[in-house]
C-alpha cells in the first residue's frame, strides 16, 4: 500500500480494512492471506488480523476447503443500501428543496440504520432560522431514533416484536427536556404516529429544538425513510407548528412515495 500523509484525523487501520475489502475483484473474487499480503504490501501476520477482524464481523467469509476468503453477505448489504440511498436521495431532493422553500425551514430526509436514524439528504432553511445544533448536522449524521421525530416516523411502523426487540437494545436517556425515558410512554406516542402519520419532536433532542416528520413509503407500503423539518424553539404550541406545516411535509413525503419504486 502507499503509503500517503493525511494528516490529524486519518485512520490508517481504516484504511488498511477497506484495502483489504477493495482486493477482490470479479476476476479474482477469493483470494487468501498471501495473495492479500502481496497486493497490499502488508506482512502476512497484519494482514491476517485485518482479515480476521472482517470475518467475524461478516465483511469477509472463508471457504472451508480452499481456505480463501471472498466478500461476505455485510458487504452485499451495505452496497444495496447505498445504491437505494443515492436513488432516494437523488428522487427526493427537488422536493426537500421545494418544501424548504415553502416552509422556510431546513428539510431532511432520513433512513433508519438500527437504533439510530442517518442524514441522507437535507437542505438548509433561511439564514437566522436555525438552531444551534444544525450547524453540526450534515448528510451522513447520526441522530438517535427514540428522540428525533424522523425516527419516531420509522420507528412507529415496524411490526410489535421487532420494535420492542430494537426498543431493548435502546438506552432511553434524557437527551433534551421532553424527552421520553420511559417505554411505555415512547410506545403510547407511536402509536399515535401509526395514527395520525405524523411524528414529532418536541424538545426531546435537545432544548429548544422542535420537528415535525412523515413516513415515506415504497409502493408495497413499507415505510423506507422519513421527511421532516426542524423548527427552532417558539411560543406557538407543537399542536398549531403540525396543523401549519403537517400537511406540507405529508404531501412532501407522498411525492417521493409515487416516484419510489
Amino acid at each position: 500500500m502507499k503509503q500517503v500523509n493525511h494528516g490529524l484525523g486519518f485512520s490508517q487501520s481504516l484504511e488498511r480494512g477497506l484495502a483489504v475489502l477493495s482486493a477482490f475483484s470479479p476476476d479474482r473474487p477469493a483470494l487468501g492471506i498471501s495473495e492479500l499480503a502481496r497486493k497490499l504490501g502488508l506482512t502476512r501476520s497484519t494482514t491476517h488480523r485485518y482479515v480476521a477482524t472482517l470475518a467475524s464481523l461478516r465483511y469477509l467469509e472463508q471457504d472451508g476447503e480452499t481456505r480463501k476468503y471472498r466478500l461476505g453477505p455485510r458487504v452485499l448489504d451495505l452496497g444495496f443500501s447505498m445504491l437505494g440511498s443515492l436513488e432516494l436521495r437523488e428522487i427526493a431532493g427537488p422536493h426537500l428543496r421545494q418544501l424548504t422553500e415553502t416552509t422556510g425551514q431546513t428539510s431532511n430526509l432520513a433512513i433508519r440504520d438500527d437504533t439510530d436514524v442517518i442524514l441522507i439528504d437535507r437542505v438548509r432553511g433561511r439564514p437566522g432560522r436555525y438552531h444551534h445544533l444544525e450547524f453540526t448536522l450534515h448528510v451522513g449524521s447520526r441522530l438517535p431514533a427514540y428522540c428525533s421525530a424522523t425516527g419516531k416516523a420509522l420507528l412507529a411502523f415496524l411490526p410489535r416484536q421487532d420494535l420492542d426487540r430494537l426498543l431493548d437494545r435502546t438506552d432511553l436517556v434524557q437527551r433534551g427536556p421532553r424527552t421520553h425515558t420511559d417505554k411505555r410512554s415512547l410506545l403510547a406516542e407511536l402509536e399515535q404516529v401509526r395514527r395520525t402519520g405524523i411524528a414529532t419532536n418536541d424538545e426531546e433532542l435537545e432544548s429548544a429544538l422542535r420537528s415535525i416528520a412523515a413516513p415515506v413509503r415504497s409502493r408495497s407500503g413499507e415505510v423506507i425513510a422519513a421527511v421532516n423539518v426542524a423548527i427552532p424553539w417558539s411560543p406557538v404550541a407543537i399542536s398549531d407548528l403540525v396543523t401549519q406545516l403537517g400537511p406540507a411535509i405529508q404531501a412532501t413525503a407522498k411525492q417521493i412515495a409515487a416516484k419510489v419504486i
